[in-house]
């Protein structure tokens, strides 16, 4: 590979920073920049990463051979110098692609699950026979504690972004929904057309497309004119064959219902049945790319989370257990509530819980209405802006929410802005000794409390 220099617009993104690490690993000159320091931002710089903090076109060294942005930042100085200057830009999707889609991509779409059944399938496959490199919108521990794993194989594992249809920009050889839940209502009109974009994406899958057939919207798949073959996988713990011996393992005596095939046990250290199920689509990849079984489970079995989902940080000088979670949509909400209720069932637990987007926290708020059923404590410290209209900002405040769920959960309060709601985990901290799970939740600015909480 030529070296070449290329400039990352915003590169604190989970996204952004693991293409970065991809280029810099064959020696191109690699510049940066984004609008604040964080600890991305302090990990990119000790791995030899320049990144320049501020929003100014004059961040953008002129020798750039490319610049890559989010969409979020699609009317960024720095991006719109670089098209005046006749720079390549590229946005997050249209350059992993160009990364990808000359290799067997495995893409994880979804609305819920897709970092960790990612993560999942990637202590699967790194080291392997086959092999695969990583991105991923997380921090995996077992792939060197990055979002990005490299590996000289045929195959790029990815995690793989439905909003705005971004992942249309992938080709992929295996494509695996883990279910689909209506979201980002600030692009989607409705359902139908969220459901649209994954047709689109199964269209153009050329091998596989793993599913979860217990999923209402994923039903309406339409399979009929796509070259890829469904593997249906279900609740219960069966996945269909493709023919009676297409996948290792598919004796008839490993038969359930019939035509499926029935998972072997797995113990995983992870809590919650949606991770298990998480853990079954990237079993069945690893069938398919024609992995030993017990490998695969091995693998599954060692598997021991990842950045921000159910993520145990520390216990504080209290002996109370601070976890993080960047679930934001109110299923996942629900159900990962539910596991660590059930896994800490002598424990209470107490939510600091930060709303992703004024947008979804109204169009979705009579999910939200039931999705704190296994809480104790509730505290909500704002609610996070990002791509929100004037209306949407007028009319969902937080003031709103913390009422509407009043309703039912008459612990619920308003934190008043984050540096109020520090002081009153502290309170709870100190008050509640070696009792509580205090958890971090959102996808928002809320983990940034988590280094000020001892």
């Amino acid at each position: 590979m030529t070296q070449k220099h290329y400039h990352f617009v915003g590169v604190a993104g989970i996204g952004i920073s693991a293409l970065a690490r991809y280029y810099k690993k064959f020696g191109n000159i690699i510049t940066a920049s984004d609008w604040q320091e964080d600890e991305s931002i302090k990990s990119l710089r000790k791995e030899g990463i320049n990144t320049t903090i501020g929003v100014d076109e004059n961040n953008l060294p002129i020798d750039s051979d490319m610049v890559i942005y989010s969409n979020a930042h699609i009317n960024h100085p720095e991006v719109l110098r670089a098209k005046s200057l006749g720079i390549k830009t590229l946005t997050y999707p249209e350059a992993l692609a160009e990364i990808v889609n000359i290799k067997k991509c495995i893409a994880i779409t979804g609305t819920h699950g897709k970092s960790t059944t990612t993560a999942m399938l990637g202590v699967i496959l790194a080291g392997s026979k086959v092999g695969s490199s990583v991105v991923v919108g997380t921090k995996v521990p077992q792939l060197n504690n990055s979002n990005f794993y490299f590996e000289d194989s045929p195959y790029f594992t990815i995690e793989a972004c439905e909003y705005k249809r971004a992942f249309l920009a992938y080709h992929p050889f295996i494509t695996v929904i883990t279910n689909i839940d209506l979201d980002h209502l600030d692009y989607y009109r409705d359902l139908e057309d969220y459901i649209s974009a994954f047709q689109s994406l199964i269209n153009q899958t050329s091998g596989y497309v793993i599913y979860d057939m217990d999923n209402e919207n994923a039903q309406k798949l339409d399979f009929s004119q796509t070259k890829a073959k469904p593997i249906r996988v279900n609740h219960k713990g069966y996945y269909n064959s493709l023919t009676p011996t297409a996948l290792r393992g598919a004796s008839p005596k490993g038969r359930g219902e019939e035509g499926f095939v029935l998972f072997p046990p797995m113990n995983l250290q992870v809590p919650g049945d949606h991770l298990l199920f998480d853990a079954k689509l990237a079993f069945v990849v690893g069938e398919i790319l024609k992995l030993d079984t017990t490998y695969i489970i091995k693998k599954l079995e060692s598997y021991t989370g990842c950045w921000r989902r159910s993520e145990i940080i520390r216990t504080t000088k209290n002996g109370n257990i601070l976890m993080s979670d960047y679930g934001h949509h109110p299923t996942e909400i629900h159900l990962t509530l539910d596991a660590i209720a059930e896994k800490y069932a002598h424990k209470k637990l107490f939510v600091i819980f930060q709303p992703h987007q004024h947008s979804r926290t109204r169009e979705l708020l009579h999910d939200f209405e039931i999705a704190f059923d296994a809480v104790d404590s509730l505290i909500i410290p704002d609610i996070y802006f990002s791509r929100d209209s004037d209306e949407d900002v007028a009319y969902m405040t937080t003031e709103r929410f913390v009422e509407t769920l009043k309703n039912r959960y008459s612990f619920i309060q308003n934190g008043n802005g984050l540096r109020n709601t520090l002081e009153s985990i502290q309170k709870y901290d100190r008050e509640n000794p070696n009792s509580s799970i205090i958890l971090l939740l959102g996808a928002g600015d809320i983990d940034t409390l988590r280094y000020e909480i001892i």
